[in-house]
């Protein structure tokens, strides 16, 4: 089945957790530098803070193909030049992605930020979908005190790169029990700042994460060299 914003079964890591229980799709998009009508767009804000951007996933597996950057481009311009247009694509592919899943019997779970950080709780499209179970990452921490809807979860991305969002992420992460993902570069910690670390490259499935823990992640793609303050030593 194609769909014209998500993809399905094309990522690693959200099919190790695809099966007779669940079934991932995700969103691509350009995350940052887009230049339309003379404007430069980041669809991940927080990106330079973080010091993320050259160890972007965007630059993982496939994403190094210049086939798979069209997509993500043609994507991130038809959200930039006709925010209607993009809106009523999605809605027709979760439409589809849902009927498809119940119809098997399985857990529909979609990704609408696989490489942006769209603050999509504010469309309402979640709301249109309850069947579904939405989730992400993000790197906007006022996210995490704000009321999302019930069938979205999310996980905060963590960096060392500015002092200042590293310790914003781990009061977030204390206060509201959201919990936090890490990119360490070699292997994974037991423990991180005094909080517990799981595996979080079993599977992609986060909403079945406990509360109060770390969810190491091991550096992929460029991050693999990156040197910012995002992929963390241990």
């Amino acid at each position: 089945m194609t769909y014209n914003l998500i993809g399905v079964g094309n990522n690693a890591k959200t099919i190790k957790g695809d099966g007779s229980e669940y079934e991932t799709g995700i969103k691509y998009m350009k995350p940052e530098r887009t230049v339309y009508k003379g404007k430069v767009h980041n669809l991940c804000a927080m990106a330079d803070k973080a010091g993320c951007a050259e160890g972007c996933l965007n630059t993982a597996g496939r994403g190094q193909m210049g086939v798979v950057q069209r997509g993500r481009e043609r994507k991130t311009m038809l959200y930039l030049s006709d925010r209607i247009g993009f809106m009523d694509a999605l809605y027709k592919d979760l439409t589809k992605f849902s009927k498809r899943n119940t119809k098997k019997g399985v857990k529909p779970c979609i990704r609408l930020n696989g490489t942006s950080d769209i603050q999509y709780e504010k469309t309402g499209i979640m709301e249109q979908f309850p069947e579904i179970q939405f989730y992400d990452y993000t790197k906007i921490v006022k996210r995490a005190y704000a009321k999302m809807p019930a069938n979205y979860h999310l996980t905060l991305s963590y960096s060392e790169a500015d002092p200042d969002y590293a310790e914003q992420v781990l009061t977030a992460v204390r206060e509201t029990g959201t919990n936090a993902a890490v990119v360490f570069r070699d292997k994974l910690p037991k423990t991180f700042k005094g909080l517990p670390v799981i595996d979080g490259d079993k599977d992609d499935l986060r909403f079945l994460d406990p509360q109060g823990v770390i969810v190491g992640l091991k550096a992929k793609g460029k991050a693999k060299q990156d040197k910012s303050g995002f992929v963390i030593d241990c």
